[in-house]
């Protein structure tokens, strides 16, 4: 029996990337996992926002236990890090996980949250917001994040949390990964409205309709930097799965354009037996699904090969399969 290698078993066996791409997607995990580590320590901690997820999470704990441990953690002014608690919550979601939805899903989840808790760890947090405007902080912060974790999710890695938590939910019910982290979040967020106010806002004379409007506002926050995250995701992730689809009908040269495009640009060509219905003459139809940045060299090879050829080219918003996305585990 032969054995499959450690890169096709991470990919379950049929769809195998090289050891070359798998390393370049471990790479890209790695750097933009930094500057989702740097919103939250200049962003999100400084102006007191819980976001939805993991984050939100973390930080709710963060904000509660300030003060509470100045010897242990005295260079975080009390509070547990947020680097420590998402390897906690990670560490057994990814426990849960791993006996109950997919191994391989663990793996890429384990590498991503190590990567994000050690850039916790070594950005310092901001005592004053990078950006002093809670409004501007939250959709800026909030758009760069989702960038960010679109070129994590783009290359099959995962910053864990909530993610975890939906593959859970959805192993044993029929429902859909975005809802239940939709209503993740929404708890996250919402539980914020219970933590005591922070110090700096503390002071004497203070009303209780300021508490409630300061309460108020953090949750209003925490709404609009997950609405601006997750819109910024969604974006960058239509955008990098959008490739496009050409038939090509042409009578006498099918077989050179089918030969250049798959030599040329590596990609698979289907030819089609169909039939002329205005002619009533027998037509070889060339398919090709490609990325969008490969579309104008195809065109080009088919100008050059045949002039008269007659293209049809359309947008497909995601291809899967070897030589695109990997079909979701």
């Amino acid at each position: 029996m032969n054995k499959n290698s450690l890169h096709e078993q991470l990919y379950g066996g049929h769809y195998a990337p090289s050891p070359i791409k798998m390393a370049v997607e471990y790479v890209a995990i790695f750097l933009a996992m930094f500057p989702m580590a740097l919103i939250v320590n200049w962003i999100i901690l400084p102006h007191n926002i819980v976001s939805g997820g993991l984050t939100g999470i973390c930080a709710i704990i963060y904000y509660a236990t300030s003060g509470m441990f100045p010897e242990a953690f005295a260079m975080y002014g009390g509070s547990i890090p947020v680097w420590l608690t998402t390897l906690v919550f990670n560490s057994i979601l990814l426990a849960i996980a791993y006996f109950t939805v997919d191994w391989r899903f663990c793996v890429r989840t384990l590498f991503g949250t190590l990567t994000l808790a050690m850039w916790y760890r070594v950005i310092p947090i901001r005592t004053t917001p990078l950006i002093d405007n809670p409004v501007s902080a939250c959709i800026v912060g909030g758009i760069a994040f989702g960038v960010a974790l679109g070129v994590v999710m783009s290359n099959n890695g995962s910053s864990g949390g909530t993610d975890i938590v939906a593959k859970v939910v959805h192993h044993y019910r029929d429902i859909s990964l975005g809802r239940v982290m939709i209503i993740c979040d929404l708890i996250i967020i919402a539980s914020s409205y219970m933590l005591p106010l922070p110090e700096q806002f503390i002071h004497d004379g203070i009303t209780a309709q300021q508490i409630t409007d300061f309460k108020t506002r953090r949750i209003l926050y925490g709404l609009c930097m997950t609405v601006s995250y997750t819109l910024s995701v969604d974006t960058m992730m239509s955008h990098l799965r959008r490739s496009v689809q050409f038939f090509i009908y042409s009578q006498n040269h099918y077989a050179e354009i089918a030969t250049a495009i798959n030599q040329s640009v590596n990609r698979g060509v289907t030819v089609l037996d169909g039939t002329g219905w205005y002619s009533r003459q027998p037509m070889h139809v060339v398919t090709v699904l490609a990325r969008r940045h490969e579309a104008q060299q195809i065109m080009r090879i088919v100008r050059d090969i045949d002039p008269n050829a007659f293209v049809s080219q359309a947008n497909v918003s995601g291809v899967f399969g070897k030589g695109f996305d990997a079909i979701s585990q």
